[in-house]
């Protein structure tokens, strides 16, 4: 190893012949040489300076080179150790492998025996400095690329659900309903499914799935939608294909979100006991987030004014949606999900309250 690219080395010996030989070999084979007499001085040395290597006697006095290489361990950036002696006792040789000791040299030292010694270690290190400033441009190129897809997961997510507010909005300019609507039905959902005990994930997919359960009404000719009054049989027959253009829409999504609008589209207007639209299904075969929906749009329809009817109290919608009117029965929903209903029903008073226009 030239001059050029030696390593700092630390060499620790109470000999001052030792010492000094050790080091002029050192120095002539191109290192930069550095020595201690004792485990405070070298100790002192490695705290004021950076060395790549350290070669130590193992009988210094006061303390022994085994304590100092225990010392060095606990440093956090320590050099290798290197650990001379004039006597080849395995035990200690075995001691000092077990400490973490780079090498063992005997004395007295062969030239080209230290050198090469020396040149591994500071090879050694090298290495490892090199493997440390590597883990640490990981660790912060990691943190800088988990943030970026973080913020970026956040960007795709907002504009997920802008996408949906936009759509549903869409589907409300066709009807004589507002967005407002559309908002309380999610509001709704999330409320139900969190009582359900339904998982985070679950109640926060519906809230925006179930926002787009009536998009298919783009589909529907404006003078059934926008009627000033009951429709005719005819009329409501062209009205239940909302259900399926909706579906159309929203189909062959490989999005969780958008899979589950689909199927909210297709079978928010099923009923527990078959009577529902468009496919008749009955009990759980109905989707659960359609389940849910059903109980959430129709309770809202109730409250709203209409042109075609007014709009009905809190205490009327909660007798007709669980005791019947004729028209609506309880048997039309889960039974277990209209429990949950009535529990939570001044939760729906409330969103409704906070959620619409004023007078």
């Amino acid at each position: 190893m030239s001059k050029d690219s030696g390593g700092a080395i630390l060499v620790v010996d109470d000999d001052a012949l030792v010492l000094n030989s050790v080091a002029t070999i050192l120095f002539e084979a191109g290192f930069l040489v550095s020595t201690a007499v004792s485990s405070a001085q070298a100790l002192e040395k490695l705290q004021s300076g950076s060395f790549d290597a350290v070669l130590s006697d193992i009988r210094i006095p006061k303390e022994s080179g085994m304590a100092l290489l225990d010392k060095i361990k606990r440093m956090e950036t320590s050099p290798p150790v290197i650990l001379m002696t004039g006597h080849a006792d395995i035990a200690t040789t075995i001691d000092a492998v077990k400490k973490d000791a780079f090498d063992f040299i005997l004395k007295p030292v062969k030239p080209d025996i230290l050198i090469g010694t020396v040149e591994k270690a500071v090879g050694f290190k090298r290495l490892k400095d090199i493997e440390r400033s590597y883990k640490r441009e990981l660790e912060v190129t990691v943190k800088l690329r988990t943030k970026e897809l973080s913020d970026a997961l956040t960007a795709v997510g907002r504009i997920s659900n802008e996408i949906v507010e936009r759509l549903s909005t869409a589907a409300e300019c066709m009807d004589s309903d507002t967005g407002e609507h559309t908002m309380r039905i999610g509001l709704y959902a999330n409320l139900l499914s969190t009582e359900m005990g339904m998982s985070k994930d679950f109640a926060d997919t519906i809230t925006f799935a179930s926002k787009l359960h009536d998009v298919g009404k783009i589909g529907i000719p404006d003078d059934i939608l926008l009627k000033p009054a009951p429709l005719t049989p005819d009329e409501f027959e062209i009205m239940k294909n909302h259900t399926r253009h909706g579906a159309k829409i929203l189909s062959h999504s490989p999005y969780a979100i958008v899979r589950m609008a689909e199927s909210i589209a297709l079978c928010h207007h099923e009923r527990f006991d078959g009577s529902g639209y468009p496919l008749s299904l009955t009990g759980e075969a109905i989707p659960l987030e359609a389940r849910i929906t059903i109980i959430c749009d129709q309770y809202d329809a109730l409250v709203m004014t209409r042109p075609y009817k007014r709009a009905f109290t809190h205490s009327e919608a909660f007798d007709i949606i669980t005791k019947g009117d004729g028209r609506t029965m309880p048997a039309h929903f889960d039974h277990r999900i209209l429990e949950i209903f009535k529990k939570v029903a001044d939760g729906f008073n409330e969103i409704y309250t906070h959620n619409r226009k004023s007078d």
